[in-house]
């Protein structure tokens, strides 16, 4: 074998704490394959598909809020890995991904399994990586032990993401029997700053925060730990702050919290967008669903944005960024909390602008709560009954499309205690909504349920081709047979292709992909018989479930009409 010193690259990840690797099978690949497989301290898992296995590796990355090493051979294998880099590259999820390659001298040369994989994730990736192919002299060793530590300080670092390593190999790729040879490995620790602001600069901020008589915080997609939302909550109580999120935000236990902008912002009502302009606008945390929040914040802009994060680059959603403010969010939550609410006559501004968006939140709870639909079996009632039957402690994926935005119309009530919300809304792409919650399956101990369109569900059928069980998932397919999304969207819906080039009709149903793989399979398509078919969908059985509903997609087109209609004549 040419390259005992790889045996060095998962003794630094197991020393810099990794511990998961997901690998696809490939020659090319196999002194990384055989160096991670043969070290005592990793969890190594194969899946054969590498669009999937980027996406399940970004799925434990998810849930385990550490890297995870992706390995894959030389060719259009690491071109598969793109669609997971990016979305990891957009939600900030750490990924170390390993490309195996052919040696300079053949790029472009006829030879198999050979293309321009030196920084073939362009952009996408916080860093690429190089590494020279001949290892013979000690300081190209080094090298190579270098780049790895950098690698992994460098995805970790704020704003963490996926960084790529390539590694040109020639032949010969095997060991003899039983040859491993002991290299000595160097390690470079990354010792983290805590980010918090001094008294200095946290005056200053107060006092323009005392400034501005319409305060509002609208929080993106994340992960909030309890502590932030008892910080959001006194912010809300005590100052009467506004705090809107959606679904993803991971905000719906906030008993007072914002959490159906998309609705009523959506409504025709007269002058309600302009009624609920702030002055000041506070952010934190990565995308946001609503269209209808963003159309109305960047059309009445506040007089200042801050967005809180750790790092310096952020986005300006709303066109009207004014300071990036670097600390931690429960550090800033928690800072402000803790000021002295003076009664003022500004104050009652404020605590006015806090009743306009809790009255129309309470409509649409309202209209939430009562609404019936027609005769018509339908999507939005069976994902209604299905978020007020998730149990406690449940991880909840969305995949793109109309599952996550039906989610974001309906909400999950304040009482659901740790129900924690994902969604791929980096890229918003359908290409690995059911590989990424089979990561979080595997990684997680809790109920794992996927809530999905048939297209984004066949699109990724080859997330459970693999010898894994994920006894705690269960996935909920909403089946309407194409992609009814664009008859909602005005521009494709009022075209003449819609239905082929568009809708793209398709007649699959999962009993057989249940079968292949030995899932439990239900299968409803009458509102007589949901309920029990729910019932039987959420039990802790440790079973893999299918529970898959068909519905006409014009009835379901029909029922979010009737939906919008009721609201508007609240």
């Amino acid at each position: 074998m040419n390259y005992p010193h790889i045996f060095s690259i998962p003794a630094i990840c197991s020393q810099l704490g990794i511990k998961n690797v997901i690998i696809c099978p490939g020659s090319r690949s196999a002194p990384l394959t055989i160096a991670f497989t043969r070290h005592k301290d990793f969890d190594c898992k194969v899946i054969p598909d590498e669009r999937s296995a980027a996406f399940i590796a970004m799925g434990i990355a998810q849930q385990l809020k550490e890297p995870v090493i992706l390995i894959c051979t030389s060719g259009s294998a690491s071109l598969n890995f793109l669609p997971a880099i990016a979305e990891a590259y957009y939600q900030q999820i750490p990924l170390i991904i390993l490309t195996a390659d052919r040696p300079a001298e053949w790029i472009d040369q006829l030879d198999g399994q050979t293309i321009r994989q030196e920084k073939v994730y362009g952009n996408h990736v916080k860093a690429s990586f190089n590494i020279q192919t001949d290892k013979e002299h000690a300081d190209a060793q080094w090298h190579s032990q270098r780049m790895m530590s950098e690698a992994i300080a460098i995805s970790t670092d704020a704003p963490q993401g996926p960084v790529h390593l390539n590694f040109p190999f020639r032949e010969p790729l095997y060991p003899d029997h039983n040859e491993f040879k002991d290299v000595s490995t160097k390690v470079i620790t990354n010792i983290k700053p805590k980010l918090n602001l001094d008294n200095g600069q946290f005056d200053s901020l107060i006092k323009q925060w005392n400034s501005f008589k319409r305060k509002l915080i609208v929080c993106g997609q994340g992960i909030l730990n309890t502590q932030e939302l008892e910080y959001l909550h006194q912010l809300s109580d005590k100052f009467k702050i506004p705090v809107v999120g959606d679904i993803i935000s991971n905000i719906h236990e906030l008993e007072y919290g914002i959490t159906h902008p998309d609705v009523f912002l959506g409504s025709s009502k007269s002058g309600l967008h302009e009624s609920l302009q702030p002055d000041l606008l506070i952010t934190f945390g990565k995308s946001v669903l609503s269209k209808h929040l963003k159309i109305m914040l960047r059309k009445y802009k506040p007089q200042q944005h801050w967005h809180i994060q750790s790092h310096s680059v952020a986005a300006d959603t709303y066109q009207s960024l004014t300071h990036v403010i670097q600390v931690s969010q429960e550090d800033f939550l928690k800072r402000i909390a803790e000021q002295e609410d003076s009664q003022t006559f500004d104050t009652q501004k404020q605590e006015n602008y806090y009743h306009i968006w809790q009255i129309e939140e309470r409509k649409t709870r309202r209209v939430l709560s009562s609404f019936l639909p027609t005769d018509n079996f339908g999507e939005f009632e069976v994902v209604k009954k299905v978020l007020e039957a998730l149990p406690e402690n449940t991880n909840l994926h969305l995949a793109n499309s109309m599952s996550v935005r039906y989610a974001n119309f309906i909400g999950i009530g304040s009482d659901k205690k740790n129900i924690k919300v994902f969604s791929n809304r980096g890229t918003s792409g359908i290409d690995g909504c059911n590989s990424t919650a089979v990561g979080a399956a595997l990684s997680s101990s809790v109920n794992n349920v996927l809530i999905t369109g048939d297209m984004a569900f066949f699109y990724d059928r080859n997330a459970f081709w693999h010898n894994y069980q994920v006894p705690n998932l269960k996935i909920l397919v909403l089946n309407n047979h194409g992609g009814t999304i664009f008859k909602m969207i005005k521009g494709p819906n009022q075209q003449p292709e819609l239905e082929e080039y568009f809708v793209t009709e398709q007649k699959l149903k999962a009993e057989q992909l249940a079968k292949e793989y030995g899932f439990d399979y239900l299968f409803c398509d009458k509102r007589s018989k949901l309920n029990n078919y729910i019932k039987q969908f959420m039990e802790d059985d440790d079973v893999t479930k299918i529970l898959e509903i068909e519905t006409n997609a014009d009835e379901n087109q029909a029922i979010l009409e009737q939906f919008r209609a009721d609201f508007n004549t609240q």
